[in-house]
């Protein structure tokens, strides 16, 4: 657990929303890069990021301290309008008309496409246009050499804020941990 928590926004041109949804989605990120910067919740994230460890362990560090910002986790009925209507984001919360999903990867971050599914989620969900998406800096692996899954994901996500290639996401606030 070296350093400190990486941070990367991928942002559309502002314009769907008041500044204030923005500012406000921000200082949310903001509070929660302090919280997994903070020496108690590394000290933690070491006992539970190793190999073979469960998303679901990493997941609760950080729902403690969404929960406490008014997250809900596994909020149902955001996809209740799709095709898939079971669909549930790891925490939510509501900002007026939109909202921000988050959703905590750990081992099958890229190796099984998760970050491409949780923006999809994002980007079909009615009730939000935010996704904060925690991922490890690096994944260590049994063969030895880590995967630097923040860098990938950071390239990968970066795609669909290009100019003329956007998704119906205004942003995505990546955390590496």
């Amino acid at each position: 657990m070296k350093g400190d928590t990486k941070y990367e926004l991928f942002s559309k041109e502002p314009g769907k929303f008041s500044k204030d949804v923005y500012e406000r989605v921000s200082k949310i990120a903001e509070e929660l890069k302090a919280h997994m910067d903070t020496k108690s919740f590394r000290s933690k994230l070491e006992l539970v990021h190793k190999v073979n460890g469960k998303s679901q362990d990493v997941q609760k560090l950080i729902a403690d301290e969404l929960v406490r910002l008014k997250f809900m986790p596994e909020k149902r009925g955001l996809f209740s309008e799709c095709e898939v209507p079971s669909l549930r984001p790891d925490l939510y919360l509501q900002l007026g008309k939109s909202g921000i999903l988050v959703e905590v990867e750990r081992g099958k971050t890229t190796a099984n496409n998760m970050d491409f599914l949780d923006v999809w989620k994002c980007h079909i969900c009615a009730h939000a246009d935010f996704l904060f998406l925690i991922v490890p800096c690096e994944r260590a692996r049994t063969t030895g050499k880590p995967t630097k899954e923040f860098e990938r994901v950071k390239n990968r996500i970066g795609t669909f804020f290009k100019r003329g290639n956007y998704v119906n996401v205004e942003e995505v606030h990546l955390f590496g941990y």
